[in-house]
């Protein structure tokens, strides 16, 4: 049975409609999305394992560690399998990780927890957010941004159906659990139930995309389209360079930088942004924002990012992926300067600049598969992929340290204003100025990296496909 797993198992027939990919694609990232959801319940963990908000938090950051690190050591395998069996084995190490943690959570053992969510389900999300990237480029030669970004979308868009779904399963298991306080704390027992609950219905939906992923044949392109015209862009190749080699290449390190610096800037706007809209607001130690208010910008936020997302990794189809950067890292430098010197004068303008940050933030995680694309070509894209991912591992780390770093120097939470935060926001510009340098410095990889070229094969046209694709069946 399990031989169906097997990417020989997962070529597409003729005929195969590319459009059900991106689909089956979104079943794993929403259901992996998920951890962006974890301050939900974060306080009710803190109160059940009577834990500072410290070690609790930790729990998100070792998964996210673990994401970058599986994602880079994994790559090749996901690249070699296919996306059928990656995409199965995310699902079982996502799943274990909720079933770990809820026996940690019962047990009251926090360590159990680290191991279940953080280091097994961390595994899984690593595995899960690079299993169908190559897929849907290869599908999409002619569109890499749009595919990556429809999927890459369903990993910023997870936490706006996790936090909802969650707030009210806790509810249910929990009758004193009120979802729409964000001061209610749920029982241990909830926690429990909650956790099972997450593991056992994320697996089944990620069978969807198990059993739906599909590899296109050897030849296959999009009819009408002309792989001529991809060497007619800058810095696109056709050539192929092996996960292996990439690495050997400035190039790649300069693309980790990139990743890097956009990402920090990116945290340090979401992991504060509840607490932030309030001090920026904040007189005679009265915040003019309420609760309720910060909490629904936060999730505005997340609207934000996952329509980055989709929107400006379809952009850079059109205006390519080197300009597009600039935009992020360039325009982020005079919108962080700009929050941070007027930001206060009213709400609309800090909400619209945070906006636009996070609408960066998530399109340079969506467009970076497509440049890896253009500069690596095809070949071990999803493992390039893999390995660049540290960069996030890393970006998850510095992000919270430097703006937390200065604001523990400004005062205690609750008291601070919106003068405590401009130290860390110019901090942020000069992060990312020096990704701007280094976008500006990629360039195409040497042909002494690119793997020996072997004889064409014959062409094979999807059936019923237009150039857009409109017509796939």
């Amino acid at each position: 049975m399990l031989s169906a797993l097997d990417r020989q198992h997962t070529i597409a027939p003729p005929g195969y409609s590319r459009w059900l990919i991106p689909p089956a694609a979104l079943a794993v990232h929403l259901c992996i999305g998920q951890a962006y959801a974890t301050s939900v319940y974060k306080s009710s963990l803190i109160a059940h394992f009577d834990a500072s908000a410290t070690s609790i938090g930790i729990i998100f950051s070792i998964a996210i560690v673990m994401l970058g690190l599986s994602a880079a050591v994994g790559g090749t395998w996901v690249e070699r399998s296919g996306p059928r069996k990656a995409m199965f084995v995310s699902a079982c190490f996502w799943a274990t990780g909720f079933l770990v943690g809820a026996l940690g959570i019962a047990t009251t053992q926090l360590w159990l927890v680290y191991l279940g969510y953080g280091v097994i389900g961390g595994i899984g999300l690593g595995i899960g957010y690079i299993s169908p990237v190559s897929t849907l480029i290869k599908w999409f030669p002619d569109r890499p941004g749009l595919a990556t970004g429809m999927a890459i979308m369903g990993f910023g868009g997870g936490a706006m159906v996790a936090s909802p779904l969650s707030r009210q399963l806790l509810s249910f298991y929990d009758p004193n659990y009120d979802p729409g306080n964000s001061a209610s704390l749920a029982s241990g027992s909830a926690l429990v139930s909650l956790f099972v609950t997450l593991g056992i219905g994320y697996f089944l939906i990620m069978m969807f995309g198990v059993f739906n992923v599909r590899v296109p044949a050897d030849g296959w392109k999009p009819e009408g389209w002309d792989p001529a015209t991809v060497t007619a862009k800058p810095l696109v190749t056709t050539a192929s360079v092996s996960a292996a080699n990439a690495i050997k290449t400035p190039t790649f390190w300069f693309l980790w930088i990139v990743l890097f610096c956009n990402v920090t800037a990116g945290i340090g706007i979401l992991e504060q942004a509840s607490p932030m809209i309030q001090d920026f607001f904040r007189e005679n130690g009265t915040s003019s924002v309420t609760v309720a208010a910060a909490a629904g910008f936060v999730g505005l936020l997340s609207l934000f990012n996952m329509a980055g997302r989709f929107v400006w990794s379809s952009t850079s189809d059109l205006i390519g992926r080197k300009p597009i950067y600039m935009l992020y890292l360039g325009l982020g430098m005079v919108l962080y300067a700009t929050l941070a010197a007027v930001g206060n004068a009213a709400t609309v303008l800090f909400v619209l600049l945070a906006g636009v940050i996070l609408s960066f933030y998530g399109g340079g995680f969506a467009t970076v598969p497509a440049y890896l694309r253009d500069i690596f070509g095809t070949y071990q894209v999803g493992a390039i992929h893999g390995r660049l991912l540290t960069a996030w591992s890393a970006a998850g780390v510095a992000g919270p340290l430097i703006i937390n770093g200065f604001l523990d120097a400004q005062g205690k939470p609750g008291t601070l204003t919106a003068d405590a935060y401009r130290p860390a926001l110019f901090t942020m510009v000069g992060v990312l100025a020096v990704g701007f340098i280094a976008n500006l410095l990629v360039r195409a990889v040497p042909e002494r990296y690119h793997e020996p070229t072997k004889p064409a094969g014959p062409v094979l046209a999807g059936a019923g496909t237009s150039p857009e694709g409109s017509k796939d069946v």
